[in-house]
């Protein structure tokens, strides 16, 4: 029997975990929309006070892998655990809480991605020629400042924020830091809303969920963006005068 009918297909296995986050993803939009959702902290809360003052340290410890599993599988109910966070634990430790599952989740993907397309894809565009060479050149040269960009702007949605980096040959320590600082905005401002959460319980209100747009919020995160992506805009300046 021939070698070629006898050797195994070793690139099988890299697509498995990206693949899982995906069906899983798609299986969870479907079956849990209706479950991770205000009504249902609104609901639990009472449930949710009790067994955070029976035992602290276990409910912080189950409320990061929960967390840990909706940001990694791309679950729906994100900003719903960001309030939570913030409605068991206060604006801190809650947000800290938060902000550690949402990065450990957003590396998993990132893992996923790159162990599975990455080191392919990253080929391809080397080898490229034109503009997607040249903007794959620009990210190579910019990658903090991108990766800090993609972070801060709120209207680049969390999974692409992850697959993005794991197809560029972003280095890990580069995702998890830019990762856990660049979130930490938003995170503050949608935790601190969950804080107050017992107040607009007792009204029998929803909370903002758009307060991230709120003037006063999203100026300051603008600004933000706008210094992450300043070194962008100098280097650019100073190739167009070297021209």
């Amino acid at each position: 029997m021939s070698d070629s009918t006898q050797t195994p297909r070793p690139g099988l296995p890299r697509y498995v975990p990206i693949l899982a986050i995906a069906i899983i993803a798609v299986i969870g939009a479907f079956t849990l929309r209706d479950y991770l959702t205000f009504q249902a902290l609104a609901e639990n809360r009472e449930a949710l006070i009790a067994f955070r003052d029976a035992n602290y340290f276990g409910t912080v410890a189950v409320f990061i892998a929960i967390y840990v599993i909706i940001a990694g599988f791309s679950l729906p109910g994100a900003t719903i655990a960001t309030l939570t966070g913030g409605f068991l634990f206060a604006t801190f430790p809650g947000a800290l809480y938060n902000i550690t599952g949402a990065t450990i989740g957003a590396t998993m993907i990132f893992a996923a991605a790159r162990w599975g397309f990455g080191d392919k894809l990253g080929a391809k565009l080397e080898g490229s020629e034109g503009m997607v060479k040249k903007i794959k050149d620009g990210i190579d040269e910019n990658q903090w400042s991108m990766l800090f960009l993609i972070r801060l702007v709120p209207v680049v949605p969390f999974f692409i924020a992850n697959l993005v980096p794991a197809f560029l040959e972003v280095p890990l320590h580069r995702f998890v830091i830019s990762t856990f600082v660049g979130i930490i905005p938003g995170a503050v401002v949608y935790t601190s809303v969950g804080a107050g959460l017992g107040e607009v319980f007792a009204r029998g209100e929803t909370p903002d969920q758009g307060i991230i747009l709120e003037p006063h919020i999203l100026g300051p995160i603008i600004g933000l963006c706008a210094l992450a992506a300043l070194p962008i805009v100098i280097k650019a300046l100073r190739g167009k005068k070297g021209l």
